[in-house]
């Protein structure tokens, strides 16, 4: 049997937290759940991991390593404002369905926790989508086909609680929600907020 890398067996576990929080909720976050789902001891789990809040802010790291690289790619692009908006909550969505659990428990842990590099990285990480969709919105304006008397601002906070709309609706209705379903409601919503 061929030993796993110490990388492959960090994303093993990362990922099993993630489904651990999404199929069993957060209660059930234990070291023994986390290494039997993995397959390890929980002294193994420890030797890749020096704690639960390093795992944590592994999966932090993740997150702005893959879900703002896309989304900044996104929102400089050079399409229409429009398609930037779309294509920005489709990619969003998408990533935050198929990291299900990672909303809960960065929430969780960094209000529980009350840790102060936990939550200085979440708002790091919520002001620049922020800024990014207000980016979106302010060049929609320029183009011409948003109401120009439109708070940008306003609009981006408003966008911030779509993807925890789309946790809570995952939570509620587990492996029922249709993820085009839903990004086409919030995108002709936000349409008929930015509409002139």
């Amino acid at each position: 049997m061929v030993r796993k890398t110490t990388e492959v067996r960090k994303e093993e576990i990362k990922a099993a937290v993630l489904d651990i929080i999404a199929s069993e909720g957060f209660s059930r976050l234990s070291t023994r759940n986390l290494a039997n789902k993995v397959g390890l001891s929980e002294g193994a789990i420890f030797r890749h991991f020096k704690s639960k809040r390093d795992i944590i802010l592994s999966i932090m790291e993740d997150v702005k390593v893959d879900l703002q690289d896309s989304l900044r790619k996104i929102a400089l692009g050079t399409k229409p404002a429009n398609e930037r908006l779309r294509e920005f909550l489709m990619s969003h969505i998408n990533y935050l369905n198929k990291h299900q659990g990672i909303t809960i428990l960065l929430f969780s842990e960094a209000a529980h926790m009350n840790d102060v590099t936990l939550k200085l990285q979440l708002n790091e990480i919520l002001m620049e989508q922020k800024l990014l969709v207000t980016k979106i919105i302010h060049d929609g304006k320029k183009e011409g086909i948003w109401n120009k008397k439109l708070d940008e601002g306003n609009v981006a906070l408003l966008y911030l609680g779509i993807p925890l709309s789309f946790n809570i609706d995952l939570v509620l209705n587990r492996n029922k929600v249709n993820v085009k379903v839903f990004c086409n409601r919030m995108f002709s919503l936000l349409q008929k907020v930015l509409i002139k």
